[in-house]
This record gives C-alpha cells, structure tokens and sequence, in this order.
C-alpha cells in the first residue's frame, strides 16, 4: 500500500491506474462494492487500484463544526481501504487551491497528468470543480478522447435501503449498533491510544483510560456498556464516556473507558473500543460524590447488560441482535440519496 499525500509527490510509478474518488468515510459495504467493481477492472487492466480522498473532507473545510462526524480518522481509512484492495491513495489536500480548480482543470491535473489514469469508477452524480461543470458527462467526454473508460458505480442496499455514510452516522447516534455493524461490514469501533490525565476517576475508585479524540464533531457523545480489546487482543467488558466531561468542564473531547474487574496499567497501549449499548447521555453533576453515584448506577446496568448477552458474548460482536433483510448489490444509482452523499458516500 502506498500512501501518496498531495500531487506533487505522485512520481512515473504511481502512473497508469484504475481509480475512484470520494471521502469513503466509514469505508462500509457500499464502499467495499465500489472497491470490488474497481478490482474487477484492475484485475482486467493488471494496473493497481488507486482511491483519491481529500483531507480535510469538503464538508468540513466548507461547513467546520458543522459537518456531519467521521466515521473513521484518516490513519483507519486507509487501513479500511487497503484491507479491500486498494493498493494506492492518493491523500489530496482540500484547499483554496483544489477548490479554485475547475472541473476540466482537475481532470487534466488529477487524473490525467498526475495519475494516468486507465479506468475511473465514480457516482453518476459526482460533481466537482469551482465552476460546477465537472460531472460525470463531462467525464465521460474526455474519457473518450484522452482513451480512459468512466462507469458508475453500483448502489450495495440492505433492507431495500442503500448503505451511505449518513445512514451509518444515524443508526450510530440512536444506539443501534447491531444495524450499523451490518451496514459497515464490522463491528464499529474507536481506536486510540492510552494517555495520562488528571486521573481524577481514581479518586473516587473508578480509574479510567483516556484516549484523547479529534477536535471534530462526535459520532457518538453520552455513556456505554462497550467491550475494550487490549493490543494483545484480550477482551473486557467496559463502561465508556464519549464526549466533554461536563462535571470537569473539559474542552477536549475525550473518550474514557473504566473496565470492569480489570487491574493494570495501560498507559501508553493502543486500546480498541466496540459500543454495544447506550446507557445515558452526558450530565453535569453537582459535585464528585454525585457523579460517582451515577457512575456506580451505570456500571450495574452495564453488568447487567453483559450478564444477560451470556457466556462467550466477548467474542460475539456486536452483542445486540437484529432481524436479517435482504441485501443487494445493484447498477441502479439513487441520485436523490446519493445527493447529500456525493463525496461522502
């Protein structure tokens, strides 16, 4: 896997490629389709798979705070990508200078000249470019004189409804993590590394770990029974606090994980996070005694929680169950959800 940030560092040998473009947050099962849909073509062309993603995403660099929440930071992404096929990313930073860009000055720029491109795979309803004009038409055109092939990409659907980016981002924020695993393909989880804090939680006997989160708008924020995997792959069942810490009066947002019957120091080590159920949203307490009543509340409900997902539940994720739909792979594009979606998927 090759990770190439920016055009000027593309070289001869990232030249002659299939390739796609979007946000791909999430990287969920209608991401993996368009990825196979590319691999067919790679296969056939025996060039490499190359995804173009931009950083920061467009929404944010136009909306800021008030862009929809990632799914995945960058550094998971492009795990994502390369554990489907991707054998190169092409990491484009989105700034006055892309955005100025017109739709033709980006094809020549990105596809052509930087990339060689052999075959694209985008939305039917992908546009691009400061003037509006780069759409899949206009794609297609210069495809047939600069001789690479465009096609869209097929919509991948559970339960009739297609998977998306924003689709994932709602069932999250609602708890229904058993839905949302089978839109994504996997078990969602928030990954991060142990760091020292005010360890303030030891001092009303919960000790935590704390892994700092990005300053971006939160997928998820309150508290949840969750399952904590340590790096050596051991499993526990957890308590979690996403969000700003209200009683402390936090700035950062931070995830905290108490886990339960659990002693030893994981200062330093990279800990995975799978939320299985939501137990409350965040509060201010009054004082610290409060908070710990509420704490001691939360971790009985999560114990509870766990009790009754049974024996072995710590190797069955995520824990919640739901009835199966159908689930179909088509060549039909949904342009009225694909809209909002474009560059997000």
């Amino acid at each position: 896997m090759h990770v190439i940030r920016g055009l000027h560092n593309l070289t001869a040998a990232h030249r002659g490629c299939v390739a796609t473009i979007g946000n791909f947050d999430g990287v969920h099962r209608g991401h993996q389709a368009i990825l196979q849909q590319c691999r067919e073509h790679s296969a056939r062309l025996k060039v490499p798979l190359t995804v173009v993603v931009f950083e920061p995403q467009p929404r944010e660099f136009f909306a800021g705070d008030q862009a929809p929440p990632r799914l995945t930071r960058l550094r998971e992404k492009v795990r994502l990508l390369r554990d489907h096929g991707a054998e190169q990313v092409l990491c484009l930073p989105f700034n006055d200078a892309l955005r100025s860009l017109t739709g033709r000055e980006f094809i020549d720029q990105v596809l052509i000249k930087g990339l060689g491109v052999k075959h694209l795979v985008v939305g039917d309803d992908f546009r691009f470019g400061c003037d509006r004009r780069g759409d899949f038409t206009l794609l297609k055109t210069v495809g047939q004189v600069e001789g690479f092939g465009v096609e869209h990409t097929r919509t991948f659907k559970v339960d009739d409804e297609r998977v998306s980016s924003s689709r994932v981002r709602t069932l999250l924020a609602s708890g229904n993590f058993d839905v949302a695993a089978r839109l994504l393909g996997r078990s969602y989880s928030l990954h991060g590394r142990v760091v020292r804090d005010q360890q303030l939680g030891r001092t009303i006997g919960v000790p935590t770990a704390n892994l700092p989160l990005l300053p971006q708008p939160l997928t998820l924020r309150g508290v949840f029974a969750v399952v904590a995997e340590l790096a050596n792959g051991q499993r526990y069942p957890a308590v979690a606090n996403v969000g700003f810490r209200p009683t402390v009066g936090s700035k950062r947002p931070t995830l905290e994980v108490h886990l339960l019957d659990f002693s030893g120091d994981l200062y330093g080590q990279r800990l995975t996070v799978y939320p299985c159920a939501r137990l409350r949203g965040e509060v201010k307490f009054d004082d610290f005694d409060a908070l710990k009543t509420q704490i001691e509340h939360d971790q009985a409900r999560a114990r509870r929680y766990f009790a009754a997902a049974g024996a072995g539940c710590m190797n069955s994720l995520p824990l919640a169950s739901a009835p199966l739909g159908r689930e179909t792979a088509s060549s039909d594009f949904s342009s009225a959800d694909n809209a909002a979606d474009a560059n997000d998927g």
